[in-house]
């Protein structure tokens, strides 16, 4: 029982017997404890009756408090006695606001955040309402938000609008007198020009024979980009699409396709570079390659890792080639490779073929063949 409270109790006392009993006292013993609603004693109780009697208890102080009742009467008994306890507790705190939170301290552009108000104690029966404000029109957030009957927190949404330039908004939750407030920080979308890719790779190519693919660019900063210029160098490649300058809104794309045709064979590089209005990224470097290559003419270039430890010197390296699905391979170099890469230029259009490559020491001794690896000539 809270401190100061009181809290009462019953005391049935019934006579069992045949005949009247006289109960001649009634009386309570110990701090806090007390008897109310009592009558005059002596009384007389006939037989099978009940008399009621009220104790109550209103602790002074936290903790465990104990008494007796005791009970007085002719009857062969006569003097019964019943243990009192009770336990004084501190009232609860009222519920009250304790904090405020959103889910993003910051937000780049208009959005929307997720926000929480939260009690010290679960909210009483018809729930608790909480007062919300902002100190700028730019960011909404509802005149109240109720925390239900039994929870301890609440949700609510913070719109932020557009807007320009950065800045802070202070979100205000207000409670009885408690008043919290959460700083929103508001960071202005700037230009930003995004792309699919940083490198086109077109392999081999027969010579006179063009092979296109595209690149798609995106603004993806909120707001406008401009795009400016685009350009490709390198022998063989060209570039069309759309026509620059161009302006894309906020997640619009465009689409550029980028033309690789060889004229002599052999492994070619070239760069498109374009040029735009982005802030982080204003000049953005796509690196291009391809091979020409002689029509039906083809080669398998492989490459691999030294190995990372042995217990011997690698000397260099032999290649094994087997057709496809066939146990059988053979030795492609002559000589041992002291490279980490070979090119087989013996390979048959429309065949499949199975790749092994081992590490010799000095004196000749192999290692384990690597993992196989496949290639399927057109």
């Amino acid at each position: 029982m809270v401190v100061g409270q009181t809290a009462s109790a019953t005391v049935a006392i019934t006579n069992t017997g045949p005949v009247s009993v006289e109960v001649t006292q009634v009386s309570v013993a110990g701090q806090s404890f007390a008897l109310g609603g009592a009558s005059a004693f002596p009384i007389t109780l006939p037989s099978q009756s009940t008399y009621n009697v009220t104790v109550s208890f209103s602790p002074l102080a936290t903790g465990t408090a104990s008494g007796q009742l005791t009970i007085g009467s002719n009857s062969g008994k006569e003097t019964l006695i019943i243990g009192l306890t009770g336990t004084g507790t501190t009232a609860p705190p009222p519920v009250a606001l304790s904090s405020l939170s959103c889910a993003s301290p910051s937000l780049t552009g208009a959005g929307t955040d997720s926000c929480t108000v939260t009690l010290n104690e679960a909210a009483a029966t018809g729930g608790f309402a909480v007062s919300l404000s902002s100190s700028n029109s730019l960011v909404t957030v509802p005149a109240t938000v109720t925390v239900a009957t039994g929870a301890n927190s609440g949700s609510f949404s913070a719109t932020v609008g557009s807007f320009s330039s950065t800045q802070t908004v202070t979100l205000t939750a207000n409670a009885g007198d408690v008043a919290l407030s959460f700083a929103l920080q508001l960071s202005a979308n700037s230009p930003a020009l995004g792309a699919d890719a940083t490198s086109i790779a077109f392999g081999n190519v027969d010579l006179n024979t063009p092979a296109t693919q595209s690149i798609t660019l995106s603004s993806t900063g909120g707001v406008p980009v401009t795009v400016s210029a685009a350009t490709v160098v390198g022998a063989g490649f060209t570039l069309s699409g759309a026509t620059l300058p161009l302006t894309l809104s906020s997640n619009q794309t465009v689409t550029l396709n980028v033309q690789f045709d060889p004229t002599t064979a052999g492994p070619a590089t070239g760069t498109l570079t374009i040029v735009s209005t982005s802030l982080a990224n204003p000049i953005t470097a796509i690196s291009l390659s391809g091979t020409g290559i002689t029509a039906g003419n083809y080669e398998v270039n492989l490459s691999w890792n030294a190995p990372v430890s042995s217990p011997d010197v690698v000397a260099g390296y032999n290649v094994y080639r087997s057709p496809d699905g066939a146990s059988q391979y053979q030795q492609l170099n002559s000589t041992v490779l002291t490279q980490t890469s070979y090119s087989d230029q013996t390979v048959q259009s429309g065949q499949s073929y199975d790749y092994i490559v081992e590490s010799v020491d000095a004196s000749g001794l192999a290692s384990a063949p690597s993992n196989a690896v496949s290639a399927t000539i057109p």
